[in-house]
């Protein structure tokens, strides 16, 4: 039986990285889960083990369609993050984005639910302002490889703020920075499961450009912990409107590729070299956040260590590569 306090809670993409993570959190905090994902790249196995759970409940559909439901909080996750997966089938990622945006923002406006967008720090580009707040407008091209992603979440972020000013759906847009840990999509070709996966295998470390581009690396139950923080904070005091965000949810440690790479080769013991190859286009050379808004507004701020994550993430890795 549900608590008085529970929640019904809607999880799109959560049988992906992230959503199983989250569908996680929601259990033990006591709320009845629907985990929604289309197995795009999602994996039924993440979440498969909580099947049995009576207050658990996986929903196979794919978010470009209206979703029929009861509800108290949506968390709009669903959509490939990397960019082999989005780059996979571009027009798809940006219908996920924007028609699932409007879909998912319909289910809230028609349940009057609590409403948490998943942006992404994709939105600032190639940042001429270092490091990213919230404030920054970015500097994106609408027309290159990486566009479907990165425009379709900006996209998804003016209709979350559209809908809270013109319906009043209670909104709250987060831009995530890179994110690691277990549950990570072996193939997703990000640096952090790229390089433990070849340095376990004792194959060449795949780097892009000179290695000496940054980004800043965030464990997962930290993120999940901003997540769940940022959708339990009480509205936007000034009363101006509903939308509250965008808030940045990041680590703001910075570091090279190349220093990820040395530290994964370190930490596993691998022999594995380092191989250079051009950097793709529209790669941004610098990732961090400004974090004093999430700070401020829900008292966040990440809290594992980077080869503690990294150890956790090796030990999931290679338990993985045993069983394939």
């Amino acid at each position: 039986m549900l608590s008085p306090t529970a929640r019904r809670v809607v999880v799109t993409g959560g049988a992906g990285f992230l959503g199983s993570h989250l569908c996680r959190a929601l259990l033990a905090r006591g709320d009845e889960v629907l985990c929604v994902d289309n197995f795009f790249t999602g994996r039924r196995a993440l979440v498969a083990d909580l099947l049995d759970d009576p207050r658990f409940e996986l929903h196979r559909h794919d978010v470009t369609f209206p979703l029929y439901v009861e509800c108290d909080e949506v968390y709009n996750l669903a959509c490939p993050a990397s960019p082999i997966h989005y780059q996979r089938d571009p027009v798809q990622t940006t219908k996920t984005s924007v028609v699932g945006a409007i879909n998912m923002l319909g289910l809230s406006k028609r349940c009057g639910a609590r409403f948490f967008q998943a942006s992404t720090s994709e939105v600032y580009g190639d940042p001429q302002v270092h490091p990213q707040a919230e404030d920054y407008t970015g500097n994106v091209t609408s027309i290159g490889p990486r566009a479907c992603y990165d425009e379709g979440k900006r996209c998804a972020e003016t209709l979350s703020f559209d809908y809270a000013r013109q319906h009043r759906v209670d909104v709250r847009l987060a831009r995530i920075f890179n994110t690691y840990g277990p549950n990570m999509h072996p193939d997703d070709g990000r640096v952090v499961s790229n390089f433990i996966i070849q340095a376990l295998k004792g194959d060449a470390i795949t780097l892009f450009g000179d290695g000496l581009q940054t980004r800043s690396f965030c464990y997962v139950d930290d993120m999940i912990d901003g997540f769940v923080r940022f959708m339990t904070a009480p509205p936007d005091a000034s009363g101006s409107a509903i939308g509250y965000g965008p808030l940045n949810l990041g680590n703001p440690h910075e570091i090279t590729v190349k220093e990820l790479a040395e530290t994964v080769i370190d930490m596993t013991g691998s022999r594995s070299d380092l191989s250079y190859r051009p950097l793709p286009q529209d790669d941004p050379t610098r990732r961090c956040p400004d974090i004093s808004k999430a700070e401020a507004l829900i008292g966040w701020r990440p809290s594992t260590a980077l080869r503690d994550g990294l150890q956790r993430t090796i030990d999931y890795f290679d338990a993985y590569l045993l069983n394939v």
